[in-house]
């Protein structure tokens, strides 16, 4: 009986998808959860696999077609395809087990030689939400043979959104790395083996005749240097001169620990002659003494979806920027007066962003449309205010939401921000605290920017961006006076917003803070 292949079932947002790539063909052989085609969509590929193995029997859609959510792709029937397995394949399903004979002999049968510690546990990724396709191990804490307490990390995943930690579900001990640093996960994909209650000089035996998860296949040599492949990535992180590191693996190979140690110490610092691409492993090719030093290195998962997001709101959107500044000199001389009494009562400090943020909330009431998001062709309106504050970490750009910043008090803003910043720069967000925001705040201000053109966060229809705080001669009833000024910038899609309201609306904001006490009064 054959069986269905059918396409996602797609989000709301997405009305239908193309079928970009078929990766088998009729009369195939597939595997049970192999990949077979990939259908893209405006916003996300999305992988398709096989629901059974068998061969696929039938394709009812060709590349380039446009399929809708759960449409039947193809089927698969049983049994392999007619003729037999081709000779490439043969010889490949030979060499396969000519090499998984030779790593069980090495090994020893895993299943006739029980393993060193307890109940074997599965280390599994976490479980992504659907927005996440796929997750990056960006850093390994453990390594075969190293003990871990309950609940101890073992291990990050990179997403394009946060970074997730990956915990021991018990003590004892990691017995197998499956997927090594760099390696692309899927949702809950088993990422190790941990033996509970184990012995790590037990398993690291077991480990040594087949070599380390850090050793293998992948391997580079740099002059007379044998690197594994995540001792590779270091080295090119830390721009380290490989001459310097003492490798401590199989034949003297340089593993992941060896160059730690070298982080660790700073033996082996680029010098100016040194600083040459033959020590960045992850340039494309090695750069002569002499020549001015490159890096290359892969760009974050993060960085990558900043990218995209930003050029795709520059795309889509008919963004215009309209400017304003703000006499700060109100706000600062009430925030002199009562910083110290309000971090003896609220134990935050009184900060600019509780004030923006609470001016920002009165004005979205006033004006609906600045508050609203599209949909596809459908505009919606949001009777809360959710504000999205950006936050600057070592790996990127993120947009933590605080919830229902109308009913917020300024000292519940500061709190929600300072914690917001702590989390974002350990990578402790979660995924659900960055979307659903209705507006997004910005402050360039904060590194020394006077001005900026900040570009709107999709699927929102505005943001606002602060700036450096400076003195300036001002009239002031006829007199020129030495104020506190900031320029102030939102930036909003003409699809959604009149060039009228969002003057406005950033009048308003002006206004507000200009005279404090309306904040207070609701006027």
């Amino acid at each position: 009986m054959a069986t269905e292949i059918k396409a996602p079932t797609f989000p709301e947002s997405i009305a239908e998808g193309t079928v970009a790539a078929w990766h088998k063909k009729a009369g195939d052989n597939v595997e049970r959860d192999e990949l077979i085609v990939e259908i893209e969509t405006d916003k996300v590929v999305l992988e398709v696999v096989a629901p059974e193995a068998g061969t696929l029997s039938e394709v009812l859609v060709e590349e380039g077609d446009t399929v809708e959510s759960e449409q039947v792709l193809g089927r698969i029937g049983e049994g392999k395809a007619e003729g037999g397995d081709k000779p490439e394949a043969k010889k490949a399903d030979a060499k396969a087990e000519k090499k998984s004979d030779a790593e069980a002999e090495k090994k020893g049968d895993a299943k006739a030689k029980p393993s060193a510690g307890g109940k074997q546990h599965e280390v599994k990724a976490p479980s992504f939400p659907e927005s996440i396709q796929e997750g990056t191990v960006a850093t390994w804490h453990k390594k075969v043979g190293e003990s871990a307490k309950r609940d101890e990390v073992l291990a990050e995943i990179e997403t394009d959104k946060v970074v997730l930690e990956v915990v021991a579900p018990a003590d004892g001990v990691v017995s197998e790395i499956k997927a090594e640093e760099g390696s692309q996960v899927a949702s809950e994909e088993v990422l190790a083996l941990f033996s509970e209650g184990a012995d790590g000089a037990a398993i690291q035996a077991e480990a040594s005749p087949a070599m380390s998860a850090d050793e293998g296949a992948g391997d580079e040599k740099i002059g007379d240097k044998i690197l594994a492949p995540a001792a590779r990535k270091m080295v090119a992180e830390h721009d380290l001169d490989v001459s310097k590191i003492q490798g401590t693996g199989k034949g003297g190979r340089i593993l992941k620990e060896d160059v730690h140690k070298a982080v660790k110490d700073g033996s082996a610092k680029q010098t100016a002659k040194s600083a040459g691409g033959a020590t960045k492993a992850a340039a494309a090719a090695p750069l002569d003494e002499g020549e001015r030093p490159e890096k290359r290195v892969p760009m974050s998962r993060l960085r990558k979806t900043i990218a995209k997001r930003l050029v795709e709101a520059q795309q889509t959107a008919a963004m215009l920027t309209t400017y304003n500044e703000v006499d700060m000199t109100a706000v600062m001389a009430l925030r002199a007066q009562y910083k110290d009494a309000f971090l003896k009562s609220h134990d935050v400090k009184l900060g600019f962003m509780g004030f923006f943020v609470k001016a920002a909330s009165e004005a979205l009431k006033r004006f609906p449309d600045v508050n609203a998001s599209i949909d596809g062709s459908d505009i919606v309106y949001h009777g809360y205010q959710d504000i999205g504050v950006a936050v600057s970490t070592p790996r990127g750009l993120v947009v933590p939401v605080l919830r229902d910043t109308d009913s917020m008090k300024i000292a519940d803003v500061e709190k929600g921000i300072v914690d917001f910043g702590k989390r974002a720069r350990d990578g402790k967000l979660g995924i659900d605290e960055m979307q659903g925001g209705t507006f997004t705040i910005t402050n360039g201000g904060t590194f020394g920017s006077l001005m900026s053109i900040p570009i709107i966060n999709p699927p929102q229809t505005a943001i606002l961006g602060m700036h450096k705080i400076q003195e300036r001669p001002m009239a002031v009833d006829g007199k020129v006076e030495i104020r506190s000024m900031m320029y102030l910038a939102v930036s909003y899609d003409h699809r959604m917003i009149d060039g009228k309201d969002a003057v406005q609306f950033l009048v308003t904001i002006k206004e507000l803070l200009e005279d404090p006490s309306r904040l207070l009064l609701d006027i």
